[in-house]
């Protein structure tokens, strides 16, 4: 039989309680823990368990001195194993220190340079910097960039956005290197080794130490369970988009193999960019990678409303015989909007494409706009991928990898923004960009253009490369707040202008917007709950949608099956006899939900269906009116809620297609804490998705009844993955609703899932699954993106051999 692997991964001092000191890894389920400091056992400790990872918290004494080792110990029967072990002298060393993680190292000997990637924290703000062995400062490019999975780590304290670093360090004939990370009235200092012997053989050492205490601790078998363990972490590690961008730029020879393609179909591009001010240097960068463009059936629309002469006199100096740069130099500067709108007067192109005047194109962005119009021909709309870039031009970083066209997505914030491409029949129709909404006038366009659109398109490849610099939204969201609430209002004037009753507000994530759309009548929502046994849970759900729900209009009805406790059925007569609108049904067969629920919806009355587990708790007092909103729109179908584990992580936020072990059907950012800003904003934003969980769905009846319900096929798993998909080829949309929070205990109702038994039925249904889904499998979730991994659940770059 496989031990259980009982490891310590890390510790580390609170950063809000300077004596705190936490140790986090994996605890058996059914242990005791003792804390000693040398022998004398501490009572002031606290232990939190997990599913992925506990967390042992102990208060130590203000003085340590005296004391020489601190040891955790798990006791399971007679057992006493040691889960960490310290010396106090080192633990000393840490208290009120930066604490950092090295998560990339890599050392290219042939270009003499070293790159580091990671994370650094601390109270206040950190300076990194790099020195020699003699403490001399390297000069050397250090990018903060956006680390949302540190706060997870951190939930005590606020650590901010920007905790991640990259540094790319040049190097001679140095030994080693020294990164410091300095905070107010101390620092930290990771060495690093720059001979290849002494790399191997660190490596070597750490892995040979490890290997040898989980040997003597936990035998062959646990060992080996271990190594495994091990492999597996590594192949599913965060991939580093540094490392993920040199796999997937072009080379020489597939840049000149397409400038040597021929379309079919050639249209101009019109490039339409305002000028003002612009320095120079990024002037020539932007001018560069339009005229290197492996496309070249373009115009280049260049209207300057600068106070100044330079860039003006540096166009004609430098690209005056390029036929395809116009220039306007404008009388005067009359902002972002109306500049945009003189370059878009001199546009004669087929598709118009906008570009801000201090970014960059890669050189293959117009020739994979170009194919994707070919490929699909009528279309009206093409956006792509987009990264930032460093002021300097010289390192990529907090790529965006968007998914295709998500409707609810762009209500809630201008995930499109670079690349945009209109066709000019689109643009006329709509008009020009609106001077009231300077600072978001390009999301107020992008939302009038898709009104009208009829086949909107979406390249899933970084083309753009947004610049990051203090006065840019990229690099300082808080400069700008004019342009957050002029993107309000653009949404607000959208619903306006499609006679949908709604109210946009700003939320506390700049930029991100919340629509509470109006519930039209009082219709009657039947809420189906399967149950059996389990007296406790079901009452805390019946009662949370009583005393909890501010919308009233509402039956239930339980369908009992099978239960075998007397007391669930004395439980069943007291709900009978308080309520008047709770109906019990008995389905006498063995499980199967699909056809449990396909049963209740033909004693239901509603005209929504809400299909609910008995293990769910309500968090939202609106919950209801917040999904009915939605599915009450003509173009909605389905409508899922955020579901959250009782310690407030993460247990549903949408269904992605393809993700995990199975490679079926997995939940996004599961496990992830609740109020965690992830990548994108995905968690806390309302948007259009493939699928969704029944554990909490609600759909219109008369679509339930349209597609035959359920497939009873899967009588567990996979049934409403497979109802919302058969939903999106009705044309409907399937919502995940970011302000419908319940609390999910999750799979009491059914019991056990991992006898020989159940995982036979499970391997039949993944089979079953795959079969009628396989071509979606492999072309791959529209809502999510090809670049994101499948492997995980957290938006990690995909690695090339996933």
């Amino acid at each position: 039989m496989a031990q259980e692997i009982i490891e310590a991964v890390r510790d580390r001092f609170s950063l809000a309680d300077k004596n705190k000191y936490i140790i986090q890894g994996n605890l058996p389920k059914n242990c005791e823990v003792e804390v000693y400091l040398d022998q004398k056992k501490q009572k002031n400790f606290t232990v939190e368990r997990d599913v992925e990872q506990s967390t042992v918290e102990i208060q130590l004494p203000e003085d340590l001195s005296g004391f020489k080792k601190l040891s955790v110990f798990v006791l399971q029967g007679n057992k006493k194993l040691r889960w960490f072990s310290g010396k106090v002298e080192n633990i000393r060393r840490k208290r009120n220190m930066p604490q950092y993680f090295v998560d990339y190292l890599d050392v290219d000997f042939q270009r003499k340079k070293c790159t580091v990637s990671g994370w650094a924290v601390y109270q206040s703000p950190i300076d990194i910097y790099v020195t020699d062995n003699s403490g001399k400062k390297i000069g050397c490019r250090i990018e903060r960039v956006n680390r949302n999975d540190v706060q997870e780590q951190f939930q005590e304290w606020d650590v901010g956005k920007y905790t991640g670093f990259l540094a790319e360090i040049p190097f001679d004939q140095e030994k080693s290197l020294r990164l410091v990370f300095q905070g107010e009235k101390c620092r930290t200092i990771r060495r690093i080794n720059l001979q290849k012997s002494r790399i191997m053989g660190e490596k070597a050492g750490k892995y040979c130490q490890k290997g040898m205490r989980y040997l003597r601790v936990y035998g062959m078998s646990g060992f080996t369970k271990k190594i495994l363990k091990k492999a597996e972490d590594y192949k599913n590690r965060p991939y580093p988009y540094v490392k993920w961008l040199s796999q997937n730029t072009p080379g020489e020879g597939e840049l000149e193999s397409q400038r040597k393609a021929v379309f079919s179909y050639k249209p101009l591009i019109s490039i339409v960019i305002p000028l003002y001010n612009t320095p120079i240097q990024y002037l020539d960068e932007l001018l560069k990678s339009v005229t290197g463009q492996t496309y070249g059936n373009f115009q280049l629309c260049l209207a300057d409303g600068s106070d100044n002469d330079r860039a003006e006199e540096f166009i004609k100096k430098s690209y005056g015989e390029d036929s395809r740069i116009l220039y306007k130099r404008l009388e005067s500067n009359d902002g972002i909007s109306e500049n945009t709108n003189r370059a878009i007067e001199m546009a004669s192109g087929d598709y118009i494409m906008f570009s801000d005047h201090d970014d960059t194109l890669a050189p293959n962005a117009l020739y994979e706009i170009v194919k994707e119009i070919n490929e699909n021909p009528g279309t009206d709309i093409v956006y792509t991928d987009e990264d930032k870039v460093t002021m300097d031009g010289g390192h990529f970083f907090d790529p965006h990898f968007k998914p295709d066209f998500n409707l609810d997505m762009l209500r809630c914030n201008n995930y499109i923004c670079h690349i945009f491409v209109v066709k000019k029949e689109i643009q006329e129709k709509v008009g020009m960009l609106r001077k009231e909404y300077d600072g978001a006038q390009d999301y107020d366009f992008i939302l009038r253009c898709c009104e009208q659109a009829q086949k909107i398109r979406h390249v899933p490849k970084i083309l753009y490369h947004w610049r990051n610099h203090p006065a840019s939204t990229a690099g300082n969201p808080e400069s700008k707040m004019y342009a957050y609430e002029a993107g309000r209002a653009a949404v607000q004037a959208h619903y306006d202008r499609l006679g949908i009753k709604a109210k946009v507000s700003m939320t506390e994530n700049w930029g991100r917007y919340r629509t509470e759309l109006a519930v039209e009548g009082n219709p009657l929502i039947s809420i189906i709950i399967p149950n059996k046994d389990h007296r406790q849970d079901l009452e805390r759900c019946v009662d949370s949608i009583y005393n909890k729900s501010t919308y009233q209009n509402f039956e239930i009805i339980i369908v009992e099956n099978n239960s075998t406790n007397e007391e669930i059925f004395h439980y069943y007569r007291q709900l009978e006899s308080q309520h008047d609108n709770i109906k019990i049904l008995e389905w006498k067969g063995e499980f199967n939900y699909s056809g449990i629920n396909n049963f209740a919806a033909e004693a239901a009355g509603g005209e929504y269906l809400l299909l609910l587990n008995n293990d769910i708790e309500v968090i939202t007092e609106n919950w209801m009116e917040e999904m009915l909103s939605y599915c009450q729109r003509e173009d909605v179908g389905i409508v899922g809620a955020k579901l959250l584990y009782p310690n407030d992580k993460i247990q549903h936020a949408g269904v992605i297609i393809g993700m995990g072990p199975s490679r079926t059907a997995g939940h996004i950012f599961y496990n992830f804490p609740r109020d965690q800003f992830v990548y994108a904003g995905r968690t806390q934003t309302t948007q259009d998705l493939s699928a969704v969980t029944a554990a909490c769905m609600m759909t219109k009846k008369s679509l339930f009844y349209r597609l035959h319900g359920l497939d009873d096929r899967f009588q567990v798993a996979f049934n409403d993955i497979d109802y919302c998909l058969r939903m999106r080829q009705l044309g409907k949309l399937v919502v995940y609703q970011a302000y419908a929070e319940l609390y999910h205990y999750e799979s009491l109702t059914r019991g056990d899932d991992k006898n020989a038994e159940n995982k036979k039925r499970f391997s039949a249904e993944v089979k079953l699954f795959k079969k009628r889904w396989g071509e979606l499998l492999k072309k791959g979730d529209p809502y999510y993106n090809p670049n994101l991994s499948l492997a995980r659940s957290d938006c990690s770059f995909r690695k090339k051999n996933e």
